[in-house]
């Protein structure tokens, strides 16, 4: 018997043979890659932290006055910072870490449903008062205490010192070879649970150093750095691959 097979047939009939080999062969690819990878290689994350205590700070004050007229508001803003650095020196602030910016005006205008009239109603004046100090503790206290400059009526803002570490250099290279212990204790024992042995390091790649406060436990991909505390934790994460065998 002469078998009648439609040419259309035998292309849908050729392509689903060809899938059905392509499918397995690839799975075949597949099943082995994955074993390959999983009991050639093995990737852990390492982390070691260590406290520090910031030793310099900076702190800015923002004076700011406002009156009919420039001229006023410069000398009024002049005053502020007159008391503000009194403040400072008189509370144990070294003259020659305070620091002055350039002062800055601009014309308060009148607004009606949203649109400028062209009328001022004000000129406003501000200028910084800078301090630049290892003696975080004196600027803290000062920080802390300056609502008594504040009922005097002077207009000074203060946003709080910014605490910094000045020896993060020195404290990456012992974090990060105890990261490196860290990770290689948590490869032994994840390939130890499998009956596999722990080889040479493949591949490191290190992590941004998180500067945080002791409590948080805030990260960024990128690196955080808390300027908020006196106090800090500094971390550092490393990620390892390590070769492993039977």
């Amino acid at each position: 018997m002469k078998l009648n097979v439609r040419p259309r047939q035998v292309v849908v009939i050729s392509s689903a043979l060809i899938l059905a080999l392509g499918i397995g062969f690839a799975g075949s690819l597949m099943g082995n890659g994955f074993a390959a990878r999983s009991g050639n290689a093995i990737t852990v994350t390492g982390s070691a932290k260590t406290s520090a205590t910031a030793d310099n700070v900076v702190w800015t004050l923002m004076a700011q006055e406002s009156s009919p007229n420039v001229a006023s508001a410069v000398k009024k803003v002049e005053s502020t910072v007159a008391a503000a650095s009194s403040y400072l020196t008189k509370g144990g602030v070294d003259a020659a870490t305070i620091e002055t910016g350039a002062i800055g005006t601009y014309a308060i205008q009148q607004y009606i449903n949203g649109n400028q009239t062209g009328k001022v109603l004000a000129y406003q004046a501000t200028q910084n008062v800078i301090v630049r100090s290892k003696d975080v503790n004196l600027v803290k206290k000062l920080s802390d205490g300056i609502g008594s400059l504040l009922a005097t009526g002077v207009n000074v803002y203060n946003n709080g010192p910014q605490y910094y570490v000045s020896n993060l250099a020195a404290l990456r290279p012992q974090l990060l070879a105890d990261a490196m212990k860290d990770a290689k204790l948590r490869a032994e024992s994840i390939t130890g649970a499998v009956g596999s042995k722990l080889g040479a390091v493949l591949a490191v790649t290190s992590g941004p150093v998180q500067v945080t406060a002791p409590d948080s436990v805030d990260t960024s991909a990128g690196g955080m750095y808390d300027t908020a505390t006196i106090p800090k934790t500094v971390t550092v994460t490393v990620s390892v691959s390590f070769k492993t065998s039977k």
